[in-house]
């Protein structure tokens, strides 16, 4: 028996469908979601960004996965995505996964009609497509993460940075849709890192995950659509970052020039660089080289797996979902800083996070609408009783949380752990085992 340490937690009213391990149908769709005209503080477009979507459906009992090329998807917008296919499509709302990938090369706070309008169009697109198929569950690994807070040499207090000996998870979970005679429709893949090569906020990019998508796309040609589902990212990094640590370090010393000190109050992207500056140029132009190179090492790892690693597939599934809120303390913060110094705080309203179960088959997705760290994913997992398991974090909706750190990060004074409106000691748990408990009620 599990020990309660959640605050407050509500199940979702409506009742989980009965579950039938029917014949399995698959549809995938994506749909350009590239802003035009373009927000003025952009200058181009490096790469066109996407809402990919695959819905699958077992004996009239649909799902679906929608991920967003966006920083992050608002409760509004999940709420309105998801009721209208739920009337329209007859896709339950607990049983949608809507993600963001979290690239910081497309508009923050995007919304309007005309945006939801083509979020909702992806998944109607997929839901026309369905088809006969199958399923395949495998994993591989990526060494592109790493966890990305350090103790400075220098300062010797908490900074970022690669952390090679940080907690992180180089795991690259799979689930390949196929026709009955093995031809791919679509994958969902899960991996755990920021998308931040390109985040200068002047180009529009889909950033690394885009990369991924579009080379595993190419690759297989046919059509088939590749789904990003954003782990739990919340303390990791791209490994290879320098670009963007020399950028920082640069418009330090731009601003000291005016008289400012940014150093431990950094503007967000590339606000304030000069473009003309030789270096910044250099700089910049390898951000984009490194968002192609990595995006073609997740992909071929993701393309390993769907060729070599993947179990026995299977052509009927039954599906299930579920959705609750655990609610922890809450905390604002009084002081300024970016990292390594403890904060000031005082008590504040309790935050709610809302957690989404997904299980298909034996394959089980839990949803968190935050910035998860990877610890607590990983507990997620060993706790999960089933060996398919995969967080995805950003999903369906957006917490008031700010960062979700696990309870031993608290005593590291990062950037995260100190602008987090989360008070230690309950979300790791509420998290990791709410989920659980949401596999147990959905059996």
């Amino acid at each position: 028996m599990r020990a309660p340490a959640i605050v407050g937690a509500s199940l979702c009213l409506a009742a989980p469908l009965a579950a039938y391990a029917g014949p399995l149908k698959v549809g995938a769709a994506k749909v350009d979601i590239t802003p035009s005209p373009l927000p003025e503080n952009f200058l181009g477009v490096l790469d066109p960004i996407y809402a990919r979507a695959i819905v699958v459906e077992s004996d009239g009992n649909r799902a679906a996965f929608i991920t967003v090329d966006t920083g992050g998807i608002s409760t509004d917008i999940w709420k309105t995505v998801s009721e209208r296919a739920a009337k329209e499509l007859n896709i339950p709302v607990d049983q949608m996964m809507l993600t963001a990938t979290h690239t910081h090369s497309a508009p923050f706070g995007r919304k309007g009609d005309a945006y939801v309008d083509l979020i909702y169009k992806s998944v109607k697109e997929a839901a026309a497509a369905l088809q006969p198929a199958q399923m395949a569950y495998g994993t591989g690994v990526s060494y592109i993460n790493v966890n990305r807070n350090i103790i400075d040499p220098e300062t010797h207090r908490w900074w970022e940075g690669p952390n090679y000996d940080g907690p992180t998870d180089k795991t690259v979970a799979v689930v390949r849709f196929e026709t009955p005679e093995g031809e791919p429709i679509a994958v969902y893949y899960n991996y755990g890192v920021h998308a931040v090569l390109t985040g200068n906020l002047d180009l529009i990019s889909g950033d690394l995950p885009g990369a991924t998508s579009t080379y595993i796309e190419d690759s297989l040609g046919k059509d088939v659509i590749a789904v990003y589902s954003n782990g739990a990212a919340g303390d990791q990094n791209p490994i290879y970052f320098q670009q963007t640590y020399d950028l920082r370090a640069i418009r330090i010393d731009d601003y000291a020039a005016r008289g400012e000190d940014i150093s431990n109050a950094m503007p967000p992207g590339g606000q304030g660089m000069d473009r003309s500056n030789p270096e910044v140029a250099k700089l910049m132009e390898q951000q984009k080289q490194m968002k192609l190179s990595m995006g073609q090492m997740l992909g071929e790892e993701v393309l390993h797996v769907m060729r070599r690693s993947l179990e026995r597939p299977v052509s009927e599934a039954s599906i299930r979902g579920m959705r609750k809120t655990v609610s922890c303390p809450g905390r604002v913060r009084l002081d300024k800083g970016r990292a390594g110094y403890a904060g000031q705080y005082e008590d504040a309203d309790p935050v709610d996070i809302q957690l989404s179960l997904l299980k298909i088959g034996d394959t089980v997705i839990g949803g968190v609408n935050g910035e998860v760290f990877t610890t607590i994913a990983q507990r997620f997992k060993q706790l999960s009783p089933y060996k398919h398991t995969m967080m995805t974090t950003l999903t369906n909706g957006t917490a008031k949380s700010g960062y979700i750190p696990n309870d031993a990060a608290y005593g590291q004074y990062t950037f995260e752990v100190i602008s987090s409106r989360l008070k230690p000691g309950c979300a790791e748990t509420a998290i990791a085992e709410g989920l659980v408990d949401l596999i147990d009620a959905v059996e």
